[in-house]
């Protein structure tokens, strides 16, 4: 190993060192690179005019017209939330299933579904049912674990299902790299992967989460019946027929925003950046109907302008962490230690995947995406028998994963903060950890049976 790729590494592990002592993750990313490209040029390993090449990528990032699709989903989902659906779909459906033994925690996963496709950003559907749905499972009895382990997983959805801000930027990256691959296999016509592509792949994956958290909250329900009892009827709430029109109510408006989005990106009419505008359109519109538009517009641009900035200011510093690292030859590094792994394409991945999940417990989605895809992503896609809808969305489900793990899943957090004090951190650990096991079998599913990603972008936009 020479001293440009010994510089490499350590400035990876100065960057996970920075990190993990709660140093801001761009500052961190930017300083690190900065000073290692110093090192790099004093020792003669890297040239310092590298970083000439910085102010084009930023360019090419803030022109990119994927990335726009960003600000306007975030806009959408913190819209929704303030508009107070929420509150609406959790009430009815809670009444709708609440007479069965374990009814409510079935609401609470089916509602979290469709708020995970409405906002696709993991902290707003947290906060959203944890403030909503945690007092209403206590109040009525259920066990505090699987109360706290039902929200956390449930939110924790919007990391997958479409149109999750982590399929957004894990296509935007994976593009880059497939073309990147192909080029370097000698293919001068290549094939293409889009947001759309992981949009398609990630629909069978996610529902199919959601049945398997549906299946363990009715087996608590009939093997520990104490855990999730039936919620006793109210005084003079809305019934029979009067019921199914109160659900029709609550629930048309989410599902055709829900439907407008992706149908419209899924059919091809519309590209993901014109459909969140779209979607955005749509989420003013029934926050105009519900009469909250008016004090709500001002927090929600507000709190979009700060997410926004948090993930672009993020990308540019790991813009510049990834320039340094292929100044000092980091790229070439991993393509030869990818390659050279027993057991070829398997046990690259495995190894990525491995690795991705354990920095997860000190990096965010975002980080994670902008940082290490970028670096990896490129040797993986060139091995023989790799589909990039496949790869794009077993990383999307193993950055999940590690966003609920205990004892660092941001999700947690999230909880953490809004959960009422007789649940402790203590509780929500114990309850999550069904959940992550879940999890982790729908990994290994998808590993052996990659259809279940790739069949349907593959029928849809012909096997591209």
């Amino acid at each position: 190993m020479g001293l440009a790729e010994a510089l490499a590494i350590l400035m990876v592990v100065a960057v996970c060192g920075f990190l993990f002592f709660g140093y801001p993750v761009a500052l961190t990313l930017g300083g690190v690179s900065l000073a290692f490209a110093a090192l790099g040029h004093l020792t003669g390993t890297m040239s310092f005019s590298f970083i000439g090449a910085l102010p084009q990528r930023v360019f090419g990032v803030m022109t990119n017209e994927v990335l726009l699709a960003i600000p306007l989903f975030i806009f959408m989902g913190v819209m929704l939330e303030r508009s107070r659906i929420a509150e609406d779909l959790l009430e009815t459906m809670g009444r709708l299933f609440g007479s069965l033994r374990g009814g409510l925690g079935i609401s609470v996963a089916i509602v979290g579904t469709l708020l995970a496709a409405a906002k696709g950003v993991v902290g707003a559907t947290t906060v959203t049912m944890g403030l909503i749905v945690l007092p209403t499972m206590l109040r009525y009895g259920y066990d505090k674990k699987l109360a706290a382990g039902t929200v956390a997983a449930t939110a924790t959805l919007a990391q997958i299902f479409p149109p999750a801000t982590v399929l957004v930027l894990l296509g935007d990256q994976l593009s880059t790299a497939y073309q990147a691959a192909q080029l370097a296999q000698g293919n001068f016509a290549p094939s293409s992967v889009t947001v759309s592509d992981l949009f398609a792949g990630a629909i069978v994956p996610g529902f199919s989460l959601v049945a398997m958290y549906i299946l363990y909250l009715i087996g608590m329900a009939v093997f520990f019946p104490k855990t999730s009892p039936a919620i006793p009827p109210e005084p003079g709430a809305p019934k029979g027929f009067a019921l199914a029109r109160r659900l029709i109510a609550v629930l048309v408006a989410p599902l055709l925003l829900i439907l407008a989005v992706l149908g419209s990106i899924l059919a091809g009419i519309a590209t993901p950046t014109e459909a969140a505008s779209v979607g955005a359109v749509g989420a003013i519109l029934l926050a105009a109907i519900k009469g909250t538009l008016g004090h709500a517009l001002a927090p929600v641009v507000q709190r979009t302008t700060q997410v926004t900035c948090m993930i672009f200011v993020i990308l540019i510093g790991a813009t510049l962490f990834s320039l340094v690292f292929r100044g000092l030859g980091g790229d070439d590094m991993v393509h030869r230690a990818l390659g050279g792994l027993p057991g070829g394409a398997a046990g690259a991945i495995l190894v990525v995947m491995v690795a991705m999940f354990l920095l997860g417990f000190v990096m965010d989605a975002f980080e994670i995406i902008f940082v290490v895809v970028p670096i990896v992503a490129v040797p993986l896609l060139k091995l023989h028998g790799v589909d990039p809808v496949w790869l794009g969305i077993m990383m999307a489900m193993n950055l999940q994963t590690s966003y609920m793990h205990p004892p660092l899943g941001p999700t947690l957090f999230f909880l953490r903060g809004v959960a009422p004090p007789e649940i402790t951190t203590r509780d929500i650990y114990i309850g999550i950890i069904p959940f992550v096991l879940i999890q982790l079998f729908a990994l290994v599913v998808l590993w052996y049976v990659p259809g279940l990603a790739t069949a349907l972008p593959h029928a849809l936009y012909g096997g591209r």
